[in-house]
This record gives structure tokens, sequence and C-alpha cells, in this order.
């Protein structure tokens, strides 16, 4: 017999309208994972691919920091691939579909949006945000739930952003300063008390406290420790190299100048890279 034909799709089996369709995606990762199919991704698990959706959410968040669209088109693309490998691992195992995905959010959405799609009224964001968390307060009384503010925030949120969501919950509880002079007294009483910190772990103590109440200074001026911080990295980065870069270009064996002389091509490459 002659050799069969591979019949397996390629990009060419799609038409540039099946191509921006959310169901190709679906269609293609059902295929991949197939038998017959990719063996790494017949292997993947919801375990084994937390790491790729942590990698792939925070590629997102750098192209929405770079400012390009093309870049943020392609990152949430890829964003968009987890989500359809763990819709078809769970309609594998018999747990959920994407269409319960779907019908979930999409309720959801509708359901706590009662300004928008219901006669709820809501005269501005605040508002909004105040409506949102009573609509969940009921649903979850609703299921017989009755979590603190501070229960339910998963663990695996970076440090800074688990404090600022518990800092959000809390306020929105009412356990929330007048305004923000009550934040930056308490972080003078946090300073005074880690210089009066006398051992290892009281000055670790004070530390995170410190930091803690760093975070609520920056969630009182409207921002997110986590952005505020990155941009700090990202500076310190672009200056510190642009330091090795003037020392280069003056012949200068970096690591032997004094700290003066450093401090000196420090405030130089501040001001040429911001």
């Amino acid at each position: 017999m002659p050799p069969q034909e591979d019949s397996s799709p390629t990009q060419d089996s799609f038409s540039e309208q099946e191509l921006g369709k959310f169901q190709t995606l679906m269609d293609i990762v059902a295929r991949l994972r197939a038998p017959g199919g990719c063996p790494w991704d017949r292997e993947q698990t919801h375990e084994s691919l937390k790491r790729n959706l942590l990698e792939e959410s925070y590629e997102v968040i750098e192209a929405i920091d770079q400012g390009d669209p093309a870049v943020l088109s392609e990152e949430l693309g890829d964003l968009l691939v987890q989500v359809a490998f763990h819709a078809d691992i769970a309609k594998e195992a018999g747990d959920f579909q994407l269409e319960d995905v779907l019908r979930e959010i999409n309720a959801k959405l509708v359901r706590r949006h009662p300004h928008v799609f219901a006669d709820g009224h809501a005269k501005d964001a605040r508002e909004v945000e105040r409506n949102w968390e009573q609509i969940k307060a009921e649903e979850r009384k609703a299921k017989g739930e009755s979590k603190s503010p501070v229960e339910g925030i998963p663990g695996n949120l970076p440090a800074l952003a688990y404090a600022q969501l518990m800092q959000d919950r809390v306020g929105k509880a009412g356990f929330e300063w007048d305004d923000i002079s009550g934040v930056l007294d308490k972080i003078v009483e946090e300073v005074a008390e880690l210089k009066a910190a006398a051992t290892p772990e009281e000055k670790m103590h004070e530390l995170g406290d410190l930091l803690f109440t760093m975070v609520n200074l920056t969630r009182w001026s409207g921002e997110h420790a986590e952005d505020v911080l990155r941009k700090a990295n990202q500076r310190f980065g672009k200056r510190y190299l642009g330091m090795e870069k003037l020392a280069a270009e003056r012949s200068l064996d970096f690591n032997s100048l004094s700290l003066n002389q450093k401090e000196e091509l420090w405030q130089e490459a501040k001001r040429l890279v911001g």
C-alpha cells in the first residue's frame, strides 16, 4: 500500500477567520493532547503547568510595562493557551468543561454589576467596589460561608501583593485610617521601634511591620506596591548599568573606585537615564 499522507492539521488547515476564534485554540489544544498528539502536551497536568501559568502572567505584566501593544497581544495569547490547557485537562478528567468556566464567570459578572445589567445604582467607582463586596458577602452567606476579610487570600501571592490585598479587604470592612497622615505617623513609629529593637528576632519583626506599613502608604497613594517596587528595581538597574558604562568609557576600574567616586557616577547616571 502507498504511504498514508499525514492528515494532521497545519496552519494552512485553518482560515484566517478560524485562526481568530477561541474555539480553534481549544481544538488545537485538544488535538495536541489527544492520542497521537504531542507527547509533552499529553503529559501535562494542572500541577505541572502552575509554573507556566505564573511565568506567562508575569510576561503579560512586563508587556504592559513596556507599553508595546504587539508584545502584549502575543503574551495575552500565551496566557490564553494556559486557560485552554487547564480547561482541556479538566474536561478529560470529567471535572468541568470550558462552557462551565464561561457560564460561571459570565453569570458572576452580570450578578455583580447590577448597576449595568439590572436596576442597581452606583454613582462612582468607589460605590461599585462597595456594592461588589456586599454582593460577594451575600453570595458567601447563601453558601453558608462566613469568611473574615483576612481569610481566603491566595497564599502563593507575592508578599507585597498579599499585604496590599489584605489591607484593601480590612479597609473595606472599616478597619482603616481616617486619612494618609495616620499612615505616615505609623511609619515614624515603626522606624523608632526598629531602631530600638535589641535582638535579631525583634529586628525582623519590626522590619516586617515597617514593610507592611509602607505597603499601606502605597495603597493610600493610589498605587500598587508590586508595581512601585518593580519600577524602582528597573530604575536602579538602569542607573547601575549607566554607572558601569560611564566608568568603562573613562577606563576606570569600577570595583576599585571609592564609594564617593561611585556616588558621583551614580548621580551622573541618574541624570542621564532618569
